[in-house]
């Protein structure tokens, strides 16, 4: 028998869990969190969910990046921040600020 409240998560409910999921040291793309959610397109909603739900669902929203491999947020409005809270987990950056997604992605368990 197929768990229903599995199949009835709403996307925002599928998303927290995913972030919540990712592990410290790696990352995940926006796009790669909508996908995973069921909906490929949806990377701008992944980032209106971790603007609204990251404090009250304290979600690693430091883990979550662009597609590039770049942190989105600009210097003096969260950037550093989220640099710092990276490098303390072991992720490294090229000289021009990118993370190598082939060595700190994340990759969901099926």
């Amino acid at each position: 028998m197929r768990d229903k409240t599995k199949d009835s998560d709403s996307f925002s409910q599928k998303v927290t869990k995913l972030i919540k999921s990712i592990p410290r040291g790696r990352v995940a793309t926006y796009g790669q969190i909508a996908a995973y959610a069921g909906s490929p397109l949806g990377a701008r909603q992944v980032v209106r969910i971790l603007h609204t739900l990251s404090a009250k669902e304290r979600l690693p929203w430091h883990r979550v990046i662009n597609r590039k491999g770049q942190i989105a947020l600009r210097p003096g409005q969260g950037y550093e921040m989220q640099k710092q809270l990276l490098k303390k987990e072991g992720v490294t950056f090229s000289d021009n600020d990118t993370i190598d997604l082939k060595k700190y992605i994340w990759k969901k368990q099926t």
